[in-house]
């Protein structure tokens, strides 16, 4: 096997991979273009069980088991309750996560897994909905089931036709539809998936407001259009702040003034200084509104590539600044 490496050539190599990805995204294709009424069907009854209380419970073994263990928390994390159960802890004990007004989503490829077909029988006796996602539409799981949903594959990526690897991708892309279909159709919002998101980035950026984040008070330098360099840096230096805002009498931005201008302008010498800040500023800087969420932020750092974004009330009135430094210790960045 060594000496067979060593003779392909790169160009070799990544043929192999293409070859390989070029059959998954042909049974990717194919499931896209064969999704009908069985699918549909399974969205419903998704909704009728989840709008009564219940949750949806994924259930396989194998590589199908390893799918069934993602579908299952991306359904829970775009407000779809959902568990895995596996099949062979299901017979020891396990059957309990299953519970009268909940769905079994029961998934083998081949629809004849022993370990899957053997959970069958508890779960019609509990009277709990079976859904099918097989590839074989006449297997002993499909007969059991009362919603069966192909999944049909021409070949696997496997050059033997065996390794699930073809047939696993598209289960995967099929977890995801599901999920992102009923997080559409129930209304699932930034809001909701900010409330299963508490830790790290995501979730911080999908609750908190730009008001949580944003600098006041002695830590936001605003000055006069009048103000010299001088008096504006030794402002920003009090305040350890990086820039100033300059503002009219009515607190409207005029422009912003930080470290990076004054660098840009230092090759003015020493008279600088005593140049107004007007004259260095930064017109029209990027600004949020306060009840903005901060996404909106992260949105326009990566956009703009900046450090410092303007925060105005309603009216157009600053209220306060967020500095790009601040947002690590927040788990925004």
């Amino acid at each position: 096997m060594g000496e067979c490496m060593k003779k392909s050539s790169p160009e070799e190599i990544c043929s192999i991979a293409r070859d390989a990805l070029s059959v998954e995204i042909e049974g990717l294709e194919d499931m896209r273009s064969n999704l009908g009424g069985d699918f549909s069907k399974l969205v419903a009854e998704c909704m009728r069980i989840l709008d009564g209380g219940g949750k949806l419970v994924i259930s396989g073994v194998g590589k199908s088991g390893h799918v069934g263990r993602k579908i299952a928390a991306t359904l829970a994390s775009t407000g779809a309750p959902s568990v895995f159960m596996h099949p062979v802890e299901a017979m020891h004990g396990d059957m309990g996560i299953l519970q009268k007004s909940d769905m079994l989503i029961a998934i083998s490829y081949s629809g004849e897994s022993d370990e899957i077909v053997s959970i069958l029988p508890s779960a019609r006796r509990l009277d709990v909905p079976i859904v099918a996602i097989t590839g074989v539409a006449s297997s002993k799981l499909a007969k059991w089931s009362d919603i069966v949903v192909p999944m049909p594959i021409r070949r696997e990526a496997c050059p033997f036709n065996l390794a699930p690897t073809t047939s696993t991708t598209v289960l995967i892309a099929l977890g995801d539809a599901l999920a992102i279909t009923l997080l559409k159709i129930r209304g699932f919002s930034k809001e909701d998936y900010g409330r299963l998101h508490p830790g790290g980035a995501i979730g911080k950026a999908v609750t908190l407001r730009v008001s949580d984040v944003m600098r006041t008070g002695e830590r936001l330098v605003a000055v006069s259009p009048d103000c010299t360099v001088k008096e504006t840096l030794l402002r920003m230096t009090k305040a350890r702040s990086g820039s100033a805002v300059i503002t009219d009498q009515d607190s409207r931005p005029l422009g912003i003034f930080t470290d990076g201008d004054f660098r840009r302008h230092i090759e003015l010498g020493m008279k600088l200084l005593d140049e107004k800040v007007a004259s260095v500023m930064t017109k029209n800087p990027s600004s949020v509104c306060a009840g903005n969420l901060a996404v909106e932020v992260l949105k326009i750092i990566e956009a703009k590539h900046i450090d410092d974004i303007l925060v105005l009330d309603e009216s157009g009135r600053l209220v306060g600044l967020v500095d790009v430094q601040d947002l690590p210790g927040l788990k925004l960045l």
